[in-house]
């Protein structure tokens, strides 16, 4: 038995190489499908590139981004990384769940009237 040790930890390590990596996966195209159902006309949102705006129109693999009033930019639909909810809170394509706005999560209400000039 003692000579089949090594083998069998090879064993053990290539599948737990091949295993993890793809449970992984799995869960990244679930929350991607997730984003992705809800998307709809007139959801905020913010694309990869940081650019926020507002869903004017979805089409086959693409989504139409109003960026300013009549501005209207097409993107695919992967570019899609956040749907920001009207509270402020988002969802979050890579953790699968919604994150508060950072005045909730800092606890402060955002009015900084402190004067930084010395």
């Amino acid at each position: 038995m003692e000579q089949f040790f090594p083998l069998i930890l090879l064993v053990l390590a290539f599948a737990l190489l091949i295993v993890l990596p793809a449970r992984q996966r799995k869960k990244m195209a679930a929350n991607a499908q997730a984003l992705q159902e809800q998307l709809a006309v007139g959801v905020p949102v913010m694309l990869t590139s940081g650019l926020h705006g507002t869903v004017a129109a979805l089409g086959e693999g693409t989504v139409d981004i109003e960026i300013a009033p009549g501005v209207v930019a097409t993107f695919a639909r992967p570019a899609v990384m956040e749907v920001r909810t009207p509270n402020g809170a988002v969802l979050d394509a890579q953790a699968g769940e919604v994150v508060p706005p950072a005045d909730e999560r800092t606890g402060t209400d955002g009015d900084d009237t402190t004067d930084r000039r010395n």
